[in-house]
């Protein structure tokens, strides 16, 4: 059973409305019915829907976002280090739409798991995809479904671990806790935001660029990370994972087609 989808315009003043008020809830229906842990790991979007989303992203950032950024980094003498001949496909395509959707928006429906797997996603993060930081990741994950999976499946056992497991997944939270957190959401969604595109800044080489221009460097990330949160409380992991491994391919295709032709030229 599917509910009805909404029109692109009708997401897009959602998502006006949301981030100059965000809040958890409602989902927006397009999402199958059934487990919610499965739900918010299914894209629960069409990929048409999906590229419409980062055809709006790539097109802000070109058009606004970026040309605000590259003046930025004109005026401070940052530089960017991307090699234009060693694309990390992998890295941009797989490794960090999983991994810094784990870390920077997961925990804003699920607050509770992110305190025991967020320091594990965040070691990933630095890390990077080494083999050792992939089978931690897999590892976690594992552990990770298998919690609510076994709970559908057969049910929670008695006594002690019944309790560990129902407060390891946010299940045993005192009411008053989630009420707290749903009062202050606002802040909790706007500073992922920022961290998300503070992280960025790594792509710079900064040099002796001044404190105060640095923000201005990652006006693009801030951006696509309002939308991947939306998309992330709205919708579900999966489908701010897929858009984010999307709006990568899209500039990377780009300049692997660029290098390509004057390679040739």
């Amino acid at each position: 059973m599917r509910t009805q989808r909404l029109e692109f315009w009708d997401e897009c003043k959602d998502f006006w409305r949301f981030i100059r008020r965000p809040s958890l809830n409602p989902r927006l229906p397009a999402q199958r019915l059934g487990s919610g842990w499965l739900v918010d790991w299914s894209a629960g979007l069409r990929p048409l829907r999906l590229l419409q989303w980062a055809l709006v992203l790539w097109c802000l950032n070109l058009v606004l976002f970026g040309p605000i950024a590259a003046k930025a980094a004109g005026l401070g003498g940052a530089t960017h280090k991307l090699d234009l001949h060693r694309i990390p496909w992998l890295q941009a395509l797989i490794w960090a739409p999983v991994v810094e959707e784990l870390v920077f928006r997961y925990g804003l429906r699920r607050p509770a798991q992110l305190l025991w797997f967020g320091p594990l996603a965040v070691f990933c993060l630095f890390s990077g995809p080494v083999w050792y930081s992939q089978l931690l990741l897999v590892l976690g994950l594992g552990l990770w479904f298998s919690g609510p999976a076994l709970k559908q499946a057969q049910g929670w056992p008695r006594g002690r671990a019944q309790a560990a497991r129902a407060w390891l997944w946010g299940y045993a939270w005192p009411w008053s806790w989630r009420l707290c957190y749903r009062r202050y959401f606002p802040w909790f969604f706007y500073g992922s935001t920022l961290l998300f595109a503070l992280l960025h800044l790594n792509n710079f080489r900064l040099q002796q660029v001044p404190i105060v221009i640095w923000p201005l460097l990652v006006v693009p990330q801030c951006f696509t990370g309002l939308a991947l949160g939306w998309l992330r409380v709205r919708y579900g992991i999966g489908a701010s994972i897929a858009l984010h491994a999307l709006f990568n391919a899209g500039p990377l295709l780009l300049i692997f087609i660029i290098v390509g032709l004057l390679q040739a030229l």
